[in-house]
């Protein structure tokens, strides 16, 4: 659970919530059990701040509903969502989101691809079983729209498992831009080009998101980062991706082949159906490369992407009419087009350019360059998150910048460069100077120091010193520093107060009349205390019958304990 909240153990009366045991930008990921059915399930609560949206309870619910509808060995099944009424620490009620999935017992292919890459045989066994689920789901009219290394197990055994489908919907579309929706996903490093334009997409989404997932297997790293995930999604359309082969050499050329279409920008380029993808992964398995130049487009498939089938008809006639002999294409009977079309074309293409000409003179300068330029907004005082925001939604892309400052609180926009104003470009990066807030240092260590040592060493390194208090101890001499708070080496800000235990001195001397003489002399002992035994002839069994100093008491005292000494 978040930190906000009260922690959950049950959900909704069966479901007993046990360890984390994953945590990501979206939900964390507990193992549970289902007490009704007695069976070992995983519990991901979402963050409460999705469900600020009434819209999207709404879609949560739906989308939860028809993921669960789907069985297959590739994907994790999904047994029951809902929401749980929790409260936050000021007693406001809010209502956490949750999904009771299919509990793997394995581990995320992201955590795999951190160890370096994996071998492209093994890549391309992964890829493969993934867009098997893919083919499946995309069946069934859903697109997953969050593939990525991080939503696919593998077990022990190396099968591969899918999770997360229809979450994904549900999240994007109660978002209203591309910075709401990575904030709350994180993805934005398998982004397709159409996903970070904010266009509908379709199939060829997530087979672009596996093609980015098979190099990162094959190279240990994404195409494309940064820190600003609006900057890793201006990338994906606008920078190619680099070939697998010049990362890591080991990867075949059929392979490069397939990682570069199946990331292709312009969607009718790609893969256009996973069953397309997976025998080309397989092709390259094999050292070939696949001679498909695309699947035929089905009723189904143009439902599912948004595509004329007559439009893809002509296309394909046109690939086979280039593709035949020159022997069998049709003869013309006219070397030229008539007289008559060819002044045609001409007058139409003059008509076009005069009245080009006369509607770019009558705009102004300004009215052209209000259409190329961005105002840079005034952002100074904004939080981060609301600065960020204003930027994306001019087009402009924040890089965020920290700066310490003694008088600005932290996370609060000191400027920006290129300052508030000034004209830019649409998607220029635009540096937002943050505060940090006061610089810090390392609380120095002063334990074992005298006072006066210890307060001129705080104030040599900006601290100030704060309350001084006092405490007995048996060891650490008087005016000595016992204990300070922070405690070093934990950083603070500058200007911080530091509290000091000063020792006074003093040793409290327990009771121990009545106590076996061992045990009396080892705990006074152990406080230095100087001790001094003595028998009493007139008792027996060795137990201390009186002693000459008791509580508070200079350090290292000397006392004398008499005990029974009797036989």
């Amino acid at each position: 659970m978040t930190e906000q909240t009260q922690p959950i153990s049950v959900l909704a009366g069966r479901y007993q919530v046990g360890n984390l045991i994953g945590r990501g930008g979206m939900a964390d990921v507990h193992i549970g059990t289902d007490s009704r059915l007695g069976r070992r399930v995983a519990i991901k609560l979402l963050k409460p701040a999705l469900a600020t949206d009434p819209a999207f309870r709404v879609r949560f619910r739906r989308e939860a509903q028809d993921a669960a509808k789907m069985a297959h060995p590739t994907i994790v099944r999904i047994f029951d969502a809902g929401e749980e009424t929790v409260h936050d620490a000021s007693g406001a009620e809010l209502q956490v989101p949750f999904i009771i999935m299919e509990f793997v017992d394995g581990r995320l292919l992201s955590d795999i691809i951190a160890e370096g890459p994996l071998d492209p045989d093994e890549a391309l066994r992964i890829t493969s079983e993934v867009l098997t689920a893919l083919e499946y789901s995309h069946r069934a009219g859903l697109v997953h729209r969050d593939i990525k290394p991080g939503n696919v197990m593998v077990t022990a055994t190396g099968q591969v498992k899918v999770m997360d489908f229809g979450i994904a919907r549900a999240v994007a579309e109660s978002s209203s831009t591309i910075a709401q929706t990575s904030t709350i996903m994180g993805t934005a490093q398998y982004f397709s080009p159409e996903q970070a334009r904010g266009e509908s997409v379709d199939a060829r989404t997530d087979l672009y998101s596996t093609g980015i997932m098979l190099f990162e297997m094959l190279t240990g790293r994404p195409p494309f980062f940064d820190d600003n995930p609006v900057a890793v999604a201006y990338q994906h359309v606008n920078q190619p991706v680099p070939v697998p082969s010049s990362i890591n050499p080991r990867v075949s050329p059929a392979l490069d082949a397939v990682v570069m279409r199946a990331v292709a920008k312009d969607r009718f380029a790609r893969f256009q159906s996973a069953a397309e993808f997976r025998e080309a992964a397989t092709a390259a398995a094999a050292g070939t490369v696949s001679n498909r130049r695309g699947a035929p487009v089905d009723d189904f498939n143009a439902t599912l992407f948004g595509v004329n089938p007559s439009v893809t008809a002509g296309a394909e006639a046109t690939f086979r009419q280039l593709s035949v002999a020159d022997d069998d294409r049709v003869v013309r009977t006219q070397s030229r087009p008539p007289v008559a079309w060819i002044w045609g074309g001409i007058s139409v293409i003059a008509v076009i350019i005069v009245a080009t000409m006369v509607w770019v003179l009558s705009l102004t300068q300004t009215d052209i360059g209000a259409s190329l330029a961005v105002t840079i907004p005034n952002v100074q005082n904004q939080t981060w998150e609301d600065g960020s925001a204003q930027l994306i939604s001019q087009k402009l892309l924040p890089e965020r910048v920290n700066e310490s400052s003694d008088t600005i609180a932290e996370g609060t926009i000191l400027r920006t460069i290129p300052a508030a104003g000034e004209k830019v470009s649409p998607q220029t990066t635009v540096q937002v100077f943050v505060s940090s807030g006061a610089p810090k240092a390392a609380i120095p260590q002063l334990v074992g120091l005298d006072q006066a040592s210890a307060e001129a060493k705080l104030k040599e390194l900006g601290f100030e010193v704060g309350t001084i208090t006092t405490a007995h101890s048996p060891t650490i001499g008087a005016g000595i520093v016992m204990v300070t708070d922070p405690s070093a080496p934990a950083e603070a800000s500058l200007g911080t107060a530091v509290n000091l235990t000063i020792s006074d001195g003093i040793v409290t001397i327990p009771d121990v009349t009545g106590k076996p003489i061992g045990e009396a002399t080892s705990q006074l002992s152990a406080l230095q205390l100087g001790v001094v035994t003595q028998a009493d002839m007139g008792c027996s069994g060795g137990l201390v019958s009186s002693q000459t100093l008791v509580g508070d008491q200079p350090q290292k005292s000397s006392v004398t304990i008499t005990y029974c000494g009797a036989a």
